[in-house]
């Protein structure tokens, strides 16, 4: 998933750095995405991010070109970063979301900014939760019938551990590795099936597997704590030293930013303010 991916970074890109490309009107919008990866992306282009990417390559008068791959280690190496097999140029030029100051590219301004949510299922015996840290102060022959979805990585872990939650958990991994389902697509199947009672998940997530059955859930945005940080900014990812390519998606996130935050908001993503600290930071980049 976007946030809790945790890929060491490569450095063999490092002269991009001064590098200046002119990016042409006739050039393609080109984008790496993973093919099947609901609400971000698919190939059927229903994800918010085609969308975003059909808003901006129309203003620029410009076809998009799609390069898919499953997100997955190497995803960047292996489409941002990768040079077209005649050695003109790069497969493709953005992913339309990474952690606003993500380590493996360079980044946007941040176009939105979301939280992590507990999902409850309803109807197994949790609907009185109107907080998460009511979970652990329930009777211990209660907890002995939770079962919520834990991740391998990312905070929702470090919360149940924190607080006392870990047997509780049910093992999940934050890349399938599944070419047929993501993992909102497996915790949606999961949750129906009562496999789990409930999930902390990415606010994009959370929002597709409500989407799925709008009546069935609770759902609880989680509050970041000095100990645990539950939201962050989503930017463009673009190679390092694509500084033209920066400034024009910058020009077009300012000018777009209320119809993109439309966008999102119909895939029930719980949006927040983008922290003024964060934008102000990325103008000044």
């Amino acid at each position: 998933m976007k946030i809790l991916k945790t890929v060491a970074p490569c450095l063999m890109f490092s002269c991009l750095a001064t590098t200046s490309l002119t990016i042409q009107a006739n050039d393609k919008f080109k984008v790496c995405a993973d093919p099947l990866h609901p609400p971000y992306s698919t190939k059927e282009l229903t994800g918010y991010e085609n969308k975003i990417a059909a808003l901006f390559a129309k203003q620029l008068g410009q076809e998009i070109e799609y390069t898919w791959m499953p997100e997955r280690i190497g995803f960047i190496r292996n489409t941002l970063k990768a040079e077209n097999d005649n050695g003109q140029g790069f497969k493709c030029d953005m992913v339309m979301g990474v952690p606003a100051g993500y380590d493996l590219t360079d980044t946007t301004k941040p176009y939105f900014h979301s939280t992590y949510v507990l999902l409850i299922a309803k109807g197994r015996g949790w609907d009185d939760i109107s907080n998460p840290t009511q979970l652990a102060s329930q009777p211990p022959q209660k907890l002995d019938t939770l079962k919520i979805a834990m991740f391998d990585r990312g905070p929702g872990t470090e919360w149940l551990q924190q607080n006392g939650l870990l047997e509780q958990g049910v093992p999940y991994q934050s890349m399938t590795g599944d070419s047929e389902s993501n993992v909102a697509m497996q915790i949606d199947k999961d949750l129906r099936a009562g496999i789990i009672d409930m999930v902390i998940l990415w606010g994009p997530m959370a929002g597709y597997v409500q989407s799925q059955s709008p009546r069935g859930y609770i759902a609880i945005p989680m509050q970041s704590t000095v100990k645990t940080k539950f939201d962050f900014s989503i930017a463009i990812g673009i190679r390092q030293g694509d500084e033209n390519r920066k400034q024009q998606l910058n020009s077009l996130i300012d000018k777009n930013i209320d119809q993109i935050q439309r966008i999102i908001s119909d895939y029930q993503i719980p949006l927040l303010p983008i922290p003024a600290e964060r934008a102000k930071k990325d103008d000044d980049d």
